[in-house]
């Protein structure tokens, strides 16, 4: 059975890499619990996320959403050089009022069934400038650097969700757009509490269990079951981190019984959410 890992933890609001290799080869299917945002500066690359794939061109910024499933996928070994920010959900969730809403780029990007914003002119935007203090001042052994560097993240932010407003962007279509896949993929989304079953999802959008489970593995790198579990998991983390009982979540996430919720959370973390809990709590102190 094919399995994808969660990787990374994020134990402040952001962080951010200025990251370049060559020959990097095949990367695995992975997740993370935060928010990413990639700029890719260079490279011969495509990102699949949940089972759409793009091609990329530079300074293309792509958007990630805590949760789903992604790789970029390497056409030769040329450089690969790109920006990397992940975000806390805790601190999207605090800036998402009406008058600043920082969340909007990500759910602009969901509405538009893309992943990917290309800013028409991007080298003298102002999105460019903030990302460019942004870099300049990364790791810097400086008077309140920290907090400065606070202070730019806010800035790219509203940068980034400016653009995302304006007339001046485009949001990229998947180059294997009109895909089932990725209509089933939405429905999983959108009804996690739901009976998920493959012979559910074959009868509901016509197809035979076969190809069903055959072509979802071949689209995306995953068995169905692996994916529902995932995203089961990652609800039911959220639901823990607003101060749902952790049972309560279990159950309003989709898992049958507890014993099952238990057993992919300790796969998953390698540990219970209660100990997982605590030990996140003590961190804040």
């Amino acid at each position: 059975m094919a399995e994808y890992s969660k990787k990374g933890y994020l134990y402040s609001n952001f962080k951010i890499f200025h990251l370049s290799d060559s020959n990097l080869g095949e990367i695995d299917f992975h997740y993370h619990d935060f928010h990413k945002v990639l700029i890719h500066l260079s490279g011969n690359t495509s990102y699949s996320i949940e089972g759409q794939t793009f091609d990329l061109q530079p300074n293309d910024i792509v958007f990630v959403n805590a949760g789903e499933v992604h790789k970029p996928i390497f056409h030769d070994g040329t450089l690969y050089e790109r920006i990397i920010i992940y975000i806390s959900r805790d601190f999207l969730a605090e800036y998402s009022h009406v008058d600043n809403d920082l969340s909007y780029c990500f759910r602009n990007a969901m509405e538009n069934n893309s992943h990917v914003l290309r800013l028409h002119v991007f080298k003298n935007s102002k999105v460019a400038a903030s990302v460019s203090k942004l870099v300049n001042n990364l790791g810097l052994d400086a008077y309140a650097n920290e907090l400065l560097m606070q202070v730019l993240f806010l800035e790219f932010m509203v940068e980034l969700n400016r653009a995302a407003i304006s007339d001046e962007v485009e949001y990229i279509s998947t180059n294997y757009a009109g895909s089932k896949i990725n209509s089933i993929i939405q429905y999983i989304n959108e009804n996690l509490s739901d009976d998920l079953s493959v012979d559910f999802l074959s009868e509901r959008f016509f197809l035979s269990r076969y190809y069903l489970m055959h072509t979802f593995k071949e689209e995306t790198g995953y068995t169905v079951g692996n994916y529902i579990s995932m995203k089961r998991l990652s609800m039911a983390q959220s639901l823990i981190d607003s101060g749902i009982p952790i049972t309560a979540a279990s159950e309003q996430a989709g898992f049958s019984t507890y014993s099952t919720f238990l057993r992919v959370y300790k796969k998953t973390y390698g540990t219970s959410p209660r100990k997982k809990a605590e030990s996140q709590a003590s961190l804040s102190f």
